[in-house]
């Protein structure tokens, strides 16, 4: 699928216009070689046609048609959320409340939002879907990936994936995200693997599994996979949420784009990840909201695996569309540096996804970019909470 040119229009169309950002006073380009960073002082960047032009010392900037003078701020790659489940109806606020009171999270809830969601109008799940995207934006994401699995029948599956392909960057098939009520666990991964992979497989890019205890078991998630890849899709697959499990195996076995959550893990784990190309996906608001460990991120890093950071925004588990708190729980709870949670905010995430061409500030990049209220990528984990992007592009469209 073609990426968007806004964060919420995946059909929406380039400015002509070229821009000079000028006056940056901490530029974080993520083009360092395998990656590394690269940060450089009094820059600046040139859009041009939605793509990075040239970016350097701010002396030596061509000229554009328009200018924006940055004021000494920083700037970097827009965030790439690569793990979101944003079509749903409802809210789950007294799940939350019961959380917090001592009540164990076990992914049971998802099935009273699966009953919203099949009730709810076309237009009141598009309606959610914009909000959260456009909340998101507000923080500097300019890539989102979006699941369904909230719908769980044919028709619900394929109205959320054409519904998340209108705004997401990214849409995953998460049909095998619990089983429905009223179904048992066999006929219903024949009916993922058959007529609903089918119908639904022409409006997403990759396939997801839930795999954990109380979902789908290894066997099951293999099938699903299999299935999956023969269709077209790419695999990517929820593992080591509630408990150690095959999850993170099974992911590397079939070349997974990430292997996300991966809250607990095995020493045989993490040296699977360690040598093979799968991204371990963090997603710490999510520990925040249910009170679980936070992922190891820096036992992770020390490994050799490569990770990424993502907010799982969704209505039970988390319910928040913020990266720059991701980013600072990453730092405070995971054992990262700032540079590292950042890097895996945005560069983590296009790796996550399989891209090159976002999450680096680097010629020939899509124009994903944003502007702290601020003199460095520290700030967002210096300031939590605070509202520190003032500007954003994405793909050369100037956002806000």
């Amino acid at each position: 699928m073609t990426p968007s040119a806004a964060p919420w229009s995946r059909g929406g169309t380039l400015d002509p216009v070229s821009t000079v950002i000028t006056g940056i006073g901490e530029l974080l380009t993520n083009a360092g070689r395998q990656g590394e960073p690269e940060i450089l002082t009094d820059a600046a960047v040139v859009i041009d046609g939605g793509r990075i032009a040239w970016v350097g010392d701010a002396r030596r900037a061509p000229d554009a048609d328009e200018r924006f003078d940055a004021g000494g701020r920083a700037a970097l790659p827009g965030f790439v959320d690569s793990h979101a489940h944003l079509v749903f109806a409802g809210e789950r606020g007294a799940e939350f409340a019961a959380r917090m009171a001592g009540t164990s999270y076990g992914a049971g809830g998802i099935r009273t939002t699966v009953e919203a969601t099949r009730e709810a109008e076309d237009d009141v799940l598009r309606a959610n879907v914009a909000r959260l995207v456009a909340e998101m934006a507000r923080q500097g994401t300019t890539t989102v990936e979006c699941k369904s699995g909230y719908g769980l029948t044919v028709r619900d599956e394929v109205r959320s994936l054409r519904i998340a392909g209108e705004m997401a960057d990214e849409v995953t098939f998460l049909g095998a995200h619990v089983v429905p009520e009223g179904m048992d666990t066999d006929s219903y991964v024949s009916l993922v693997c058959g007529e609903m992979l089918e119908a639904c497989a022409p409006y997403a890019d990759w396939i997801d599994v839930f795999c954990e205890r109380g979902a789908f078991d290894g066997d099951q998630t293999r099938e699903i996979l299999r299935a999956g890849v023969a269709a077209g899709l790419q695999p990517r697959l929820h593992a080591g949420q509630l408990g150690p499990g095959p999850g993170v195996q099974i992911a590397v076995e079939f070349d997974a784009g990430s292997a996300d959550h991966c809250t607990f893990l095995t020493p045989g784990d993490v040296d699977a990840l360690a040598a093979s190309r799968t991204v371990a996906t963090l997603l710490p608001a999510v520990e925040f909201s249910t009170r679980q460990p936070y992922p190891d991120a820096r036992g992770l890093l020390d490994a050799g695996v490569a990770i990424a950071l993502a907010t799982d925004c969704n209505p039970g588990s988390c319910y928040s569309s913020s990266m720059p708190f991701c980013v600072a729980l990453a730092v405070r709870e995971m054992g990262l540096t700032p540079l590292e949670a950042v890097q895996a905010a945005t560069l983590g995430g296009a790796r996550a996804l399989r891209r090159d061409d976002i999450g680096r500030l680097v010629p020939g990049a899509r124009a994903d970019l944003q502007i702290l209220d601020a003199p460095s990528h520290l700030h967002l984990a210096y300031r939590p909470g605070v509202p520190l992007t003032v500007a954003v592009w994405s793909a050369g469209l100037r956002m806000r």
